[in-house]
């Protein structure tokens, strides 16, 4: 899932603050939500979160094949 829908989908469920990480350790910003892809979660999915709880671990949409 792209990180816009995965904070849609959050958001969908009440929690209007979420944070991404680059997964790749680089420290990279998520600027374009759309070009990232979610790789982790914590915690993990089905969990009851509050704002700020969720932390969605991201590479670039262009590594994803990497990661499979």
């Amino acid at each position: 899932m792209d990180l816009q829908t995965a904070q849609d989908t959050i958001q969908a469920a009440g929690v209007f603050y979420s944070r991404s990480v680059d997964a790749t350790g680089e420290g990279r910003m998520q600027v374009q939500d759309r070009n990232w892809i979610v790789v982790g979660q914590q915690p993990s999915a089905g969990a009851v979160v509050g704002e700020g709880e969720a932390l969605l671990s991201v590479v670039k949409e262009v590594e994803f094949a990497g990661c499979r």
